[in-house]
């Protein structure tokens, strides 16, 4: 089984191929995930499914660069930084063409090989600011 670690470097591989069906064969099915600068988290794998779709489709050229990975149990943490540009409908936003540069960070529970839990921040009034969409 792979370490906690080892699926976070996975779910960046995934993540930066943009490929929505490799990264939810990374989660449970009952997965969570919260980013923080949206509100309420998301739950299950047909959802979180849905999103990544939804925001690969809205930033086709979207990337990461982990700067700092830690792990420590069953939780591993990475320090991000990350662009794209927007191309393509988003939460019923049309696109822009505008660019975006941001960093973040992300926290993962890891159990059996496979991610439970998930919460991201950014700063959704920078990426927001960037890509042209206001800030509410």
């Amino acid at each position: 089984m792979k370490s906690p670690k080892e699926v976070l470097h996975d779910w960046v591989a995934a993540y930066n191929a943009r490929d929505p069906y490799a990264l939810i064969e990374l989660y449970h099915d009952d997965a969570i995930n919260h980013q923080v600068a949206f509100g309420a988290p998301l739950q299950g794998r047909k959802v979180l499914l849905e999103s990544f779709i939804a925001f690969f489709n809205a930033f086709p050229d979207n990337y990461t660069h982990p700067e700092n990975i830690f792990e420590d149990g069953e939780w591993v943490i990475i320090e991000w930084s990350g662009g794209g540009t927007f191309l393509g409908e988003l939460g019923g936003n049309p696109p822009t063409g505008k660019s975006f540069t941001l960093r973040g960070c992300g926290f993962f529970q890891v159990i059996d090989g496979k991610i439970r839990f998930q919460r991201g921040y950014i700063d959704k009034y920078t990426w927001f600011t960037q890509i042209g969409l206001p800030v509410s």
